[in-house]
């Protein structure tokens, strides 16, 4: 793949339809927990959170899939195994997030990711997540909340980066699995596909 190519694919798998309501899952999520509480509840608050996850994926996505991967000419493309059993190919998926190939097909560490996502979490968290502030509430209007824009913050949105990118690789690992299974149970009664008298 050339840089041109590898910008291409991921802007096409950044701004997928699938994505926007992902997005809003992943914050509806934050937003029960109220993880970052600088920015409050409320629907105001949700759109922040929801502005802040589509912003650390559109980062992350780019830096561990274009940019990372063009300047160490890594191949960011995800190759299946279907190979062995589950538990096998689940180990193999898996180790995607430490083994990736060259662009000459070479197996290597994959620095694209890990160092692609840590600075991904890098960005987002001292640039676009909340400061310090004040907040009302019923029992104290002026309560303190302390600034998100800390190392631990930062390891917390790596480790959720990685981890999300853990699941959505052992997803595109038994995908065909999957979706043979769906396609076979979709099947119409008295289809003859497949049939060996055709």
């Amino acid at each position: 793949m050339t840089a041109k190519d590898k910008f291409k694919v991921v802007a096409l798998g950044t701004f997928d339809y699938f994505e926007y309501p992902w997005w809003g899952v992943l914050a509806a999520i934050s937003q029960a927990e109220n993880s970052e509480p600088a920015y409050g509840q409320g629907w105001a608050s949700y759109a922040k959170r929801y502005g802040t996850t589509a912003g650390d994926s559109m980062v992350e996505n780019f830096m561990t899939g274009a940019v990372f991967p063009s300047i160490l000419h890594q191949d960011p493309r995800f190759y299946q195994s279907d190979k062995g059993g589950f538990s096998r190919r689940a180990f193999y998926a898996v180790s995607r997030i430490f083994v990736t190939r060259s662009d000459s097909g070479h197996p290597q560490f994959n620095f694209s990711e890990i160092v692609g996502a840590s600075t991904a979490a890098a960005i987002s968290t001292y640039s676009y997540h909340p400061r310090s502030t004040y907040l009302s509430t019923p029992s104290n209007p002026h309560l303190f909340i302390p600034s998100d824009r800390t190392l631990s913050n930062t390891a917390s949105v790596l480790g959720t980066q990685l981890s999300l990118d853990t699941i959505t690789i052992v997803v595109k690992e038994f995908w065909p699995d999957i979706h043979r299974a769906i396609s076979h149970k979709s099947k119409p009664v008295g289809s003859t596909e497949n049939s060996p008298n055709h």
